[in-house]
């Protein structure tokens, strides 16, 4: 592996979706990521369809850039191996149910005993005191997220993805990356503990911050903002286009591109906001006049945030016509796995795809080998 985390070893005892996303991710930029998979296996490898080749896709889009070993806790030379690649780690990282680990000694207060600099990452579903499973959709509506989420019509809807365990994985992330900057800096490591509420909450910001901070109960607005307007989809005489205007200065644009008059009522964004309803039907019978894909061209000509409303495939042509390179391929000539692009640049250390997604136990003899050569800080422990 090469990149920014090159020489780091991530034991990955996680599952699903939170922390596979966040091992990737280090897995993408050079840590040496070992994914431990009891005898049933991660249940993402079940989940299709869809599938390629008979592996399921939700799986494989989250499973490059790693090793995978198999380890039954219950037998006692598995158990051993396990102990071992937790004492030669520089982060493990598990989503057990709070205190799951304890009876193995994989605990946080059992690995640093013999690992002191270990940074050693808890993913929970609502916290150590809680029992509840860490299920996305449950954290989406005990969040807030799916009261705010759809139309009054529609009731409460969650969202089109699991989007709670991927904030909580790039949360993850963070916190290692801080704490390996503390070791770094000290030489000690740490526990680091993250959970789908407080992610989600997080994740709510504005929304979230309307309550924290003047006791606003946020509503469902459908696909309208509750602070900005107007900042949505709107119809035209074919198709639906987004518009977003964030400032006087683009809303003043969008009417001129439109023929609308200027009125006091609409001068300044909390103005438009407020009288949002008297706006809409000026909008929307401007826009009647041309479709969607005409309008996209008139108003980015004209200054104005917009975009067409696209599907996830004519999302990746578009973001390929930007240069994105949305596609990337994992793994060697023989076996290369397509795959999303890591979302970061670097200028000197890119992220890299040596690895395809990994069957099941495909690395045990690779994980023996690595066990069996010395520890850089055998000879010196406090290095």
């Amino acid at each position: 592996m090469t990149g920014p985390l090159e020489g780091l070893i991530v034991a990955d005892f996680t599952r699903v979706l939170a922390g596979p996303y966040c091992t990737m991710l280090l897995g993408d930029l050079g840590a040496t990521v070992v994914k431990v998979e009891s005898p049933t296996g991660d249940e993402t490898r079940e989940w299709m369809p869809p599938s390629r080749d008979h592996e399921a896709t939700y799986y494989l889009s989250i499973g490059r850039n790693k090793r995978a070993v198999t380890l039954d806790f219950a037998d006692s030379a598995d158990l051993t191996v396990a102990r071992d690649l937790a004492a030669r780690a520089d982060v493990v990282i598990e989503n057990f149910k709070p205190g799951g680990l304890a009876r193995y000694r994989l605990d946080y207060d059992a690995v640093r005993v013999g690992n002191p600099r270990v940074v050693y990452a808890s993913i929970t579903g609502f916290g150590p005191g809680s029992d509840l499973p860490g299920y996305d959709v449950l954290a989406q509506a005990l969040s807030g997220l799916m009261s705010i989420t759809g139309s009054s019509e529609s009731g409460p809807m969650k969202a089109g993805v699991a989007i709670v365990d991927v904030v909580t994985g790039l949360h993850a992330a963070v916190g290692i990356l801080a704490a390996l900057h503390h070791r770094d800096a000290t030489g000690e490591g740490q526990r680091l503990e993250v959970n789908l509420l407080s992610s989600a909450m997080s994740a709510l910001a504005n929304q979230s911050g309307a309550f924290a901070l003047a006791g606003v109960v946020p509503q469902r607005l459908g696909n309208d903002h509750p602070s900005i307007y107007p900042y949505g989809p709107f119809p035209t005489a074919q198709g639906q286009v987004v518009i977003a205007c964030g400032n006087d200065a683009q809303f003043a644009r969008l009417c001129a591109a439109l023929g609308i008059e200027p009125d006091p009522r609409f001068a300044a964004a909390r103005e438009r906001t407020l009288h949002r309803d008297a706006l809409r039907p000026l909008l929307e019978a401007a826009l009647a006049g041309r479709p969607a894909s005409e309008w996209y061209g008139v108003l980015s000509s004209a200054g104005v945030p917009c975009a067409p409303i696209l599907d996830v495939g004519e999302a990746f042509g578009w973001a390929d016509r930007l240069g994105l390179e949305p596609v990337v391929h994992a793994g060697t000539d023989g076996e290369r796995m397509p795959g999303v692009r890591h979302p970061v640049t670097f200028s000197a250390t890119p992220a890299a795809y040596p690895l395809a997604p990994p069957a099941p136990d495909a690395d045990r003899a690779w994980l023996d080998a690595l066990l069996a050569r010395a520890h850089p800080f055998d000879a010196n422990p406090s290095a």
